[in-house]
């Protein structure tokens, strides 16, 4: 059974050798590798190139679950997927292999708890933001477009949807820029209740 291996780390400031290490010790023949969130599976390219690449009998290998995801949805999404490809999932810390029905309710578990803890991560970022905020020093993201780049594009009569695509922008910046109200959502906000 061709074990394939994935390892992932949320910023470049981590390490992605312990996690490499334990997965060829745990015989992956082939290991991918990635840095990004694991709060959903978008932009994670490597995890998209093994889902692709697995074939009926193989087996995905992860040091921790919450290395595959952090979202109890998202991981059972990928069971579902390695079962529909005849694939399993192999767990190493704690030991666990979705190869059986047993495995498959303690990954469950596992999903369940590795979403909990980054509601608690997110929790603890925002209660920073709010004690940073009260000291007066946390000002947000920077601005990737200047307003005033903005006001001048809509001045010379291009409409809020080419701004915004041109500057890589939501639309809704560009409304807050503008110091007008986007449209669309001053329509729902009007909407009497129950339509």
């Amino acid at each position: 059974m061709p074990r394939i291996g994935y390892a992932r780390v949320n910023t470049t400031s981590q390490d992605l050798d312990i996690q490499k290490a334990k997965l060829k010790d745990a015989g992956c023949e082939i290991i991918r590798s990635e840095t990004g969130s694991g709060a959903s599976r978008d932009n994670r390219t490597e995890l998209a190139t093994v889902l692709e690449s697995l074939r009926a009998g193989d087996e995905l290998v992860v040091h921790r679950l919450d290395r595959l995801g952090r979202s109890t949805r998202d991981v059972l999404n990928l069971v579902h997927e390695l079962d529909a490809k005849g694939a399993s999932l192999r767990v190493l810390e704690p030991e666990v292999t979705t190869a059986g029905d047993m495995g498959r309710m303690v990954i469950t578990v596992l999903g369940m708890m590795a979403d909990m803890e980054l509601k608690f991560i997110r929790d603890r970022q925002r209660a920073g933001i709010d004690v940073a905020k009260g000291k007066g020093i946390y000002k947000g993201r920077l601005k990737k477009v200047d307003d005033a780049e903005i006001r001048k594009l809509a001045s010379e009569g291009m409409s809020k949807a080419q701004i915004a695509r041109d500057l890589g922008i939501s639309r809704m910046t560009v409304y807050r820029a503008l110091g007008t109200k986007n449209p669309k959502a001053e329509m729902e906000f009007n909407k009497p209740n129950g339509c």
